[in-house]
């Protein structure tokens, strides 16, 4: 019965889901002006004035636009005299807030025309700094201020942001990007900007600066630290695209989201910064590196030396075809965006057995390992022999400086042979191609001792299997010197023996000797289960490792 089998196909992966909590949740709210337990004079003349603007906001918005932008303005005058008020500061970021929230409520455009809106002391024209990058064109998206959300959810239980002056924004495209293969992008864009107002005369003009890329912004002559959210946009963006419906679906049907394989940058390319590219695992998706980025982005020295992208799979495919994906995907980036410092690749899981392929110069040995005969001797169509020469014949990656393995099974889990393994493998579905090269390569492969014996072409449970032909093969081949390379793995608290002998140290899914890599720059085993990339101390080794990359 197929609903049986499904039934146990989850069984045989429950192992490797983190748990049912949801990844992230949002929910909108009214925040009120709060700057301090004090409540002088100052406070509760601003709390005041703002309360009475926000009656106007339905009956007159573009009356309660200008109130607050006069808000704003007077508190900018202020901290021109005193940079350090807080109340000031507090006031001008509050009030800029709501005109975002106002003009989103309202369905106003200020971005393609510049809008005139009411004062008490005549007109201000509200206009925006142009830029010559046409993804920064403010009438492409929607602006919603950060204070206005309360999130919750597994991947955003610490909110990171900081402090400074100006109104954290989460910025939504209001279309699909439709050259995001071109771009290497996310089909909708959703980031974090920080607005900032500068007043002259009866002029407003806004400019949307991002936390990610600066600490600081200069207004009136002064230089004052940049406000930012970090976890905000990540939030929204994980609460609308719902990423957890599509992990299980990506593994069992991978054909049909072959479009998903891609790199993606999470911000604009900046040629000055070491790009970290992070590898998800099984039945996962980008969205699992949730509260790492989170906790890493709060950390201005990783903002400022690095810039994050990821690599995005359907995880049903064997990983040597997920590798020779990423491959090509690498060589189009680098025509796009060249990198002048060497990458940092992070893998999780089967994203780390990704990374080990990247480390590695096969040239002929896996093929003949596996099927025996040289290319040009095995008779395949040539279809069929294009796509087993990109698995299987291959140099490493030059742009790769260093590679940190998270829970890696990189010799193989024992999860892959056991009974509801192997039916969870059985209910992938192999791609057409993929079937078509199995079939024909069948001939060639002798089964041979105690490795995985198959009918088909493996997919990416049966390339987990520790007696895996390519598994075993790969590991006789060394990585390549010069790169370097760390460990982190998880300990469930069991104990155990770290060689093969039971009982066996594991995180529950990979034990140790199976992620333990002889020559790594360091190890660390984390009190965690197999998630260990979501673990803080595995996070704070991250960052050690990242700050030491970078030489600070």
């Amino acid at each position: 019965m197929p609903s049986l089998r499904l039934f146990i196909s989850l069984l045989a992966i429950s192992s490797l889901v983190s748990g049912c909590t949801q990844y992230a949740s949002v929910a909108e709210r009214r925040p009120v002006f709060h700057a301090g337990s004090t409540r002088n004079a100052e406070i509760l003349s601003v709390e005041q004035r703002i309360a009475a603007v926000r009656k106007l906001e339905r009956r007159d918005p573009l009356a309660a636009i200008g109130k607050y932008l006069e808000a704003a303005k007077d508190a900018a005058e202020t901290l021109g005299r005193d940079p350090k008020n807080e109340v000031a500061r507090q006031a001008y970021n509050y009030a800029l807030a709501r005109v975002f929230s106002t003009i989103r409520s309202a369905k106003i455009d200020p971005w393609t025309m510049p809008l005139v809106v009411p004062t008490s002391h005549g007109e201000i024209t509200l206009t925006h700094r142009p830029d010559s990058r046409k993804a920064w064109n403010p009438a492409l998206y929607t602006f919603t201020p950060a204070d206005q959300f309360d999130v919750k959810g597994s991947y955003v239980s610490k909110r990171t942001s900081k402090d400074g002056i100006g109104a954290p924004l989460v910025a939504i495209g209001k279309d699909v990007n439709t050259t995001i293969d071109e771009n290497f992008f996310l089909p909708r864009t959703y980031y974090g900007v920080t607005a900032i107002a500068r007043f002259a005369g009866s002029r407003c003009t806004i400019s949307f600066e991002d936390p990610l890329a600066t600490e600081t912004t200069n207004m009136d002559g002064k230089v004052f630290p940049l406000a930012g959210d970090f976890t905000v946009p990540l939030a929204v963006m994980l609460a609308s695209t719902n990423p957890k419906a599509f992990e299980l679906s990506r593994m069992l049907r991978p054909q049909k989201y072959a479009e998903t394989a891609r790199i993606a940058r999470l911000q604009p390319y900046d040629p000055n910064k070491t790009v970290v590219l992070v590898i998800h695992g099984l039945m996962d998706t980008p969205a699992t590196w949730t509260p790492m980025l989170n906790a890493l982005r709060g950390d201005e020295r990783i903002r400022e030396k690095y810039q994050f992208w990821f690599y995005s799979y359907p995880s049903g495919y064997p990983y040597p075809q997920s590798a020779a994906i990423l491959r090509r995907q690498l060589d189009a980036i680098e025509k796009k965006f060249p990198l002048r410092k060497p990458m940092v690749v992070i893998g999780h899981s089967m994203g780390g057995c990704i990374s080990r392929v990247l480390m590695t110069d096969s040239r002929d040995k896996l093929w003949m390992d596996i099927l025996g005969e040289p290319p040009e001797k095995t008779r395949l169509s040539s279809e069929s022999k294009a796509l087993l020469e990109d698995m299987l014949i291959f140099r490493h990656r030059p742009e790769i400086g260093r590679v940190i393995f998270i829970s890696a099974p990189l010799r193989g889990s024992d999860l892959a042979v056991n009974p509801l393994g192997r039916i969870g493998a059985a209910l992938i579905q192999t791609p057409i191609t993929l079937l078509k090269a199995g079939n024909e390569a069948l001939k060639y492969i002798k089964m041979e001792g105690d490795s995985l014996k198959l009918k088909r072409m493996p997919n990416s449970v049966d390339t987990l299997a520790p007696n895996n032909r390519f598994v075993v093969a790969l590991n006789k081949i060394p990585l390549v010197p010069g790169i370097a390379y760390h460990t982190i793995m998880g300990d469930r608290g069991k104990g155990g023996n770290k060689d093969r002998t039971k009982p066996m140290h594991s995180d529950g899914v990979v034990p140790y000797w199976s992620s333990h890599m002889a020559g790594a720059q360091s190890e660390l085993v984390v009190p965690s289960n197999h998630g260990a990339h979501q673990n803080a101390e595995a996070i704070a080794e991250v960052r050690r490792i990242l700050l030491q990359h970078a030489g600070n």
